[in-house]
């Protein structure tokens, strides 16, 4: 199978078969394709097997980079409980089965989201509550998105210190500025299994970009899945199906067993 840089140089993004690999997962648009909610997304038995059997032949050095929270990752992928940063590495679990990190939800959000609720719900565009991370969603009601946009960005400048806004094609985020992947990415790398690893992290959005640029400064292999416009990362794949492919043929059938 064939894979496409971002330079535009037609080569097939192969990995040695002895690397020594930690490998870093976005979900939505990577693992599994967008939906209209957060919530109609499905998780296949084959999805998890994958999961599973990466995760064994890493040794341990596999976790998800999600902007969805810890406990909605464990909610989809159930009962698999894997290391995982959530909410843009607000939240964290750092063994697998193992206790979480968990962020609070603060009042002014609280209050924003109900704002945000009563004047766009209506329309259906849907407010996703995310502790600290207010999501407003507008797959299912594109022509609110300008609308939705400019609300957010008078709204912006009224929260804790320390907010911005990651606007994308289908919905706006606030979050805090420490919200970063490429951090999640960092702590995971100081620690066991990932440590004196080389880094591979999969993402297809806006917000992965940093997490781009960490791999990429650690010497890494920075994939983005489906890319739509310029991008920090070194490698593309075509769709979540090439992703699951490239998975299965570079990492769980080639590489070899961790020794110990």
């Amino acid at each position: 199978m064939n894979y496409v840089n971002t330079q535009n140089r037609q080569e097939t993004l192969k990995l040695p078969s002895d690397g020594n690999w930690a490998l870093f997962l976005d979900i939505d648009g990577t693992l599994l394709e967008h939906a209209h909610h957060p919530d109609a997304v499905s998780v296949t038995a084959e999805l998890r097997e994958l999961l599973t059997s990466l995760e064994r032949r890493l040794g341990g050095a596999l976790a998800f980079i999600s902007g969805r929270s810890v406990g909605a990752i464990d909610k989809l992928f159930s009962p698999l409980k894997l290391r995982a940063a959530g909410l843009y590495g607000l939240e964290h679990r750092l063994e697998r089965d193992g206790e979480v990190e968990e962020a609070k939800e603060p009042e002014d959000i609280a209050a924003l989201a109900a704002e945000m609720e009563a004047e766009f719900g209506p329309a259906g565009v849907y407010i996703e509550r995310k502790g600290p991370v207010l999501a407003i969603h507008t797959r299912a009601a594109p022509n609110a998105l300008a609308a939705v946009k400019k609300a957010a960005e008078i709204a912006l400048p009224g929260l804790s210190a320390g907010y911005r806004m990651e606007a994308g094609n289908v919905g706006v985020e606030l979050m805090p500025l420490e919200a970063m992947k490429s951090a999640a990415i960092r702590r995971f790398m100081a620690m066991e299994p990932f440590t004196g690893r080389r880094p591979i992290f999969l993402g297809d959005d806006t917000s992965d970009e940093c997490g781009f640029e960490m791999i990429n400064e650690l010497g890494g292999i920075s994939i983005r899945i489906r890319p739509k416009s310029e991008t920090a990362a070194h490698h593309f794949l075509t769709d979540v199906a090439a992703a699951h492919a490239w998975l299965r043929e570079e990492i769980l059938e080639k590489n070899s067993p961790p020794v110990g």
